[in-house]
């Protein structure tokens, strides 16, 4: 039985059920919408089998690398770091996952972008950069064919060129004389770089023999880059022989010093001395022989000394190790060092000509010695090391004065200046200037008095009368005065002394008198 249209629109509208119309959306179909209206901003499948998907660091989305550099970044971004680059597309920075779309849809039935996490099952809330287009043609140009011309033409551009695609000695060639042609050093150390790896020794040195501009920089990167062997071969191939020899020198001597430079971070006393022993078989020059084989008697020198004091000072029987205790040990010291300890400690010991010391480790006995006497004593005697080392006469006389200086043994300072004139009478003499003396003194907390008999030995007055004003050496000033006879700068003086001192009564008994005809 028909039922009319009154009798129809009234079942429908009666009934719990409701006829479907595209007007009415409940919430899974608004989302299904939704996701649905995405994707009409993607490209469709044949635009996208013409794009290459890579990521931020223009690696394919689906590499390896890309993949394991992701998950062991997964969760270490922090808030402040950037995410995207500034230049990212709008419709491509609002995607918040390295999957694409598509994948929406893979899922459980229902899933939209708002789950995504639910459907890939990663559930870390982690953030992976978007998906960056990169143009194919970009891609074929990588690809392409080219000539020796146009890769050097690239290469001058900054632009990426995979030189492994010339496999033939005549295009490797022709790549090497159109990159000296551009006249771009860069360009042809590239290609000789290639070249060097590529080709055998005998044929890259043969082809180059006749092309001066690309030896000339294959000489200047071997010797920056420090292959002194390729260098030599390459002297040697051309006939060049005193420079492969010189260039073998020059890499032996280098390993030798490498090889020597080892002994600075050796720490222990005998091993450095074992050490520098076996030095002694390198290749060094005569004279560099020289001075390892003194660093290894210096060395030796010093373990003997540092044994004897330190069981001198550790007994109490010397005095000056009381008075002066050792703030280090002179082991492993320069020789200017030793030179000073041995002035500061060991002044009075006699010299005591013998032959360089001996090891320790000699019948397994640490040597021994009374208050540094006698002949194993002798080591420590400045003159002892003086001529052993051959130290010079200023060297010496420097070390030796402020040593003697710094322990204010005046008497010792003064012998230091003794000299006799070729006519028998004594005067005092310094290899020094003495303004370079009074300043060692005045460093020293020297006595006015001890300085005021060296600032008199100056021989410019000038500086001689600076010097004396400078430390208060009055009795200096004042007889200088007194000798120019001007009163003026004698009673100016007067204002600069102490009241009541020694120097102001000089002053007053200087004016005083009548035996002196002042001038003003």
């Amino acid at each position: 039985m028909m039922k009319s249209r009154s009798d129809e629109e009234e079942y429908w509208n009666a009934s719990k059920f409701k006829a479907f119309t595209f007007d009415d959306e409940d919430d899974d179909l608004r989302e299904s919408k939704s996701a649905f209206e995405s994707l009409a901003q993607l490209p469709d499948e044949d635009e996208r089998d013409h794009v290459e998907e890579v990521s931020w660091s223009g690696e394919p989305v689906g590499s390896i690398s890309r993949s394991v550099r992701e998950t062991a970044a997964s969760g270490r971004r922090t808030e402040g770091e950037a995410a995207f680059p500034a230049r990212v597309d709008a419709d491509l920075a609002k995607v918040n996952s390295g999957y694409s779309l598509s994948s929406l849809f893979k899922g459980r039935r229902g899933a939209s972008v708002a789950t995504l996490a639910d459907v890939s099952g990663d559930r870390s809330g982690r953030t992976v950069a978007p998906e960056i287009r990169r143009p194919k043609s970009e891609k074929e140009d990588l690809v392409g064919d080219w000539s020796p011309q146009d890769a050097v033409n690239r290469m001058r551009q900054g632009k990426p060129v995979p030189l492994e695609r010339f496999r033939c000695l005549q295009d490797k060639l022709r790549l090497l004389d159109r990159s000296v042609d551009a006249q771009d050093g860069n360009v042809i150390t590239a290609v000789l770089i290639f070249l060097k790896k590529s080709l055998s020794k005998e044929v890259l040195f043969g082809e180059l023999a006749s092309r001066p501009t690309a030896l000339r920089h294959l000489f200047a990167y071997l010797s920056e880059s420090g292959d002194d062997a390729l260098l030599a071969d390459l002297y040697r191939a051309l006939g060049r022989v005193e420079d492969a020899a010189v260039t073998r020198s020059h890499a032996t001597t280098k390993y030798t010093l490498l090889h020597y430079k080892e002994h600075l971070s050796i720490t222990d006393e005998k091993k450095k001395r074992d050490f520098l022993k076996s030095c002694l078989s390198l290749q060094f020059s005569p004279e560099d022989q020289v001075q390892l084989q003194d660093q290894v008697s210096l060395l030796e020198r010093q373990m003997l000394i540092e044994a004897t004091d330190r069981q001198a000072e550790l007994g109490g029987k010397a005095e000056i190790f009381q008075k002066f205790p050792r703030r280090a040990s002179i082991l492993h010291m320069p020789l200017v060092t030793t030179l000073y300890y041995c002035c500061f400690y060991h002044y009075g010991q006699p010299e005591v000509r013998s032959a360089r010391p001996r090891s320790s480790r000699v019948r397994g006995k640490v040597p021994t010695c009374r208050s540094c006497a006698g002949p194993q004593g002798s080591f420590s005697s400045p003159q002892n090391l003086r001529n052993s080392f051959k130290i010079s006469e200023k060297q010496f006389f420097v070390t030796a004065l402020s040593a003697r200086a710094k322990q204010k043994s005046w008497r010792d300072v003064d012998a230091l200046f003794a000299g006799r004139s070729w006519l028998g009478f004594t005067r005092k003499k310094s290899p020094l200037a003495f303004q370079v003396v009074v300043d060692i003194l005045h460093r020293n907390s020297a006595p006015v008095h001890v300085l005021q008999e060296y600032v008199g030995l100056v021989d410019d007055a000038d500086a001689r009368m600076a010097l004396a004003h400078k430390h208060k050496c009055h009795d200096l000033v004042i007889n200088t005065y007194r000798d120019f006879k001007d009163r003026r700068l004698l009673l100016g003086y007067r204002g600069k002394v102490e009241a009541g001192s020694a120097a102001e009564r000089k002053i007053d008994e200087l004016l005083d008198g009548s035996q002196i005809r002042w001038k003003n």
